[in-house]
């Protein structure tokens, strides 16, 4: 049975791309928006996610008006977080991706319907169909190919050897409508990872310790601006040649502020009792990670740490407004210049 059969030859996959660089809360809160529209929605981060139509058609009983569904969370969207979206609908997840990335900016609906699909597409460029990258569209234009409806029709065998077994199956298929995946409900990754790497091989020291401060600082801000906050810590240090160390250490309770996350981290290195190895790279992920606002806030008399705390918030609306790297510990700083 084919994706389109199984709809009853109704568009129900939505694609939605949030403009670049959009802020990770605002993005979060677009997500909620689209979970109001139905409760089956895939996050895709930084900026684009997936909705499944088909049970909202009946539960804002619109029939088969996807377009009107679309033109709702625009609408509120725009007037609710000031975002403007891009939204292409399609019978599968690759035919509505493609269409989202034809509406030109700053937004708008575009509806492919299930039973004329495979002619829309066809009169696009190869680059345009989702997953074809720029290498994979130079190699067809070299043969020729310039278009998905040419793809769609040159024989499977042939597209393979040119792109390669999975890969020419797949940019076949999607020339062609056909893309049998769901949309899997998702929201933002239950992991976040920062790394960084060392221009040549670095001994444990100085240029180590503002390393891995800098990667805490970045974590912190990024899951601060996500409103998540990490259960545990994974440090994972990357040796010249092919050695690597891991070590994952829970936090005493979830946090997303430098100062917790910066003493797991040295206490992850200091568990790798390094002496004279010769480091190429770091890598920090905070994971499990749950909304902050779900965690809870223990009492404390520490006023300095509450002092931090103050300063860290008037940090980041500085880096919100200037940009990331306009302020940090003098540390990074140091080992930056």
């Amino acid at each position: 049975m084919t994706t389109e059969t199984a709809r009853g030859r109704v568009s129900t996959v939505m694609h939605v791309r949030c403009p670049d660089r959009l802020p990770d809360a605002t993005y979060r809160l677009v997500l909620e928006q689209m979970a109001e529209l139905s409760p089956i929605v895939q996050a895709l981060p930084p900026t684009a996610a997936l909705v499944e139509l088909k049970g909202a058609l009946r539960y804002h009983q619109v029939g088969a008006d996807v377009g009107r569904l679309a033109r709702m969370l625009r609408v509120r969207t725009l007037t609710r977080r000031g975002v403007d979206l891009r939204i292409g609908i399609g019978p599968t997840i690759s035919v509505a991706a493609t269409a989202s990335a034809q509406v030109p900016e700053p937004g708008g609906v575009l509806v492919v319907a299930a039973d004329r699909a495979a002619d829309w597409l066809a009169g696009l460029p190869v680059e345009a169909l989702y997953g074809i990258g720029p290498r994979q569209a130079e190699v067809l234009h070299d043969y020729g190919i310039h278009t998905a409806g040419l793809l769609a029709a040159i024989p499977a065998e042939t597209v393979q050897r040119l792109l390669g077994g999975r890969a020419g199956r797949l940019a076949r298929e999607r020339a062609r409508g056909i893309d049998p995946r769901p949309v899997i409900p998702r929201s933002l990754p239950a992991s976040a990872t920062v790394s960084c790497t060392f221009p040549r091989h670095t001994l444990d020291g100085a240029d180590v310790r503002a390393a891995l401060l800098g990667l805490v600082v970045q974590l912190g801000l990024l899951l601060r601006r996500r409103g998540q906050a990490p259960g545990a810590l994974t440090l994972t240090l990357t040796f010249a040649g092919t050695g690597r160390w891991s070590k994952t250490q829970r936090l005493p309770e979830a946090s997303a502020h430098d100062d917790d996350l910066r003493t797991a981290a040295y206490r992850l290195m200091d568990a790798a009792g390094l002496q004279r190895g010769r480091l190429t790279g770091l890598s920090l992920r905070g994971e499990e990670l749950r909304d902050a606002d779900t965690v809870a806030q223990q009492i404390t008399l520490d006023h300095s740490r509450e002092a931090r705390l103050v300063a860290e918030a008037a940090v980041d609306r500085v880096r919100d407004k200037f940009g990331a790297g306009v302020i940090g510990p003098a540390a990074v700083f140091r080992a930056a210049s």
